[in-house]
């Protein structure tokens, strides 16, 4: 699929990586264009998903370099988000594990590109991992540029 290099409407579905999430919640590079369609998203114009296994990578991140109370404050501010947390089933291991298979990519990547695919959504990351994906893998890349 083609990689979006432009920031397209605020519409359809979109699924957040650990990266995209990171961006947004620090203000770092991407997290203008994470904000967008946070503000999207609660206005109904498009839904946010995220896979719980990246949550967990966001969770590991926080509390590895801050600590758990931090890690704690993050939960709680990331429960506030429009963001649906996808539970692992199934469909998403095995459609994630055939992804694993195929590309060089981390296993926890997997899942945000194997939801995506489920999903028929958009990914958002900043991630370079993801420039491995092959183009027969079928997922849409919105790149996060290098705002602030």
């Amino acid at each position: 699929m083609q990689s979006m290099e432009s920031s397209p409407p605020e519409t359809g579905d979109y699924v957040l990586d650990s990266y995209a999430l990171l961006a947004y919640l620090e203000g770092e590079p991407g997290s203008r264009r994470v904000m967008e369609l946070m503000e999207a998203a609660r206005d109904g114009k498009c839904r946010l998903y995220m896979c719980v296994v990246n949550l967990g990578e966001v969770m590991h991140i926080v509390e590895r370099g801050r600590g758990l109370p931090k890690a704690q404050e993050t939960l709680a501010r990331i429960d506030e988000l429009p963001i649906e947390i996808v539970e692992v089933d199934r469909n998403l291991t095995l459609t994630a594990a055939h992804l694993k298979m195929n590309c060089p990519i981390a296993y926890a990547d997997c899942f945000a590109a194997a939801l995506a695919q489920t999903k028929n959504a958009a990914l958002v990351t900043g991630d370079p991992e993801f420039h491995k994906l092959p183009p027969d893998c079928q997922v849409q890349i919105e790149w996060l540029g290098r705002d602030h």
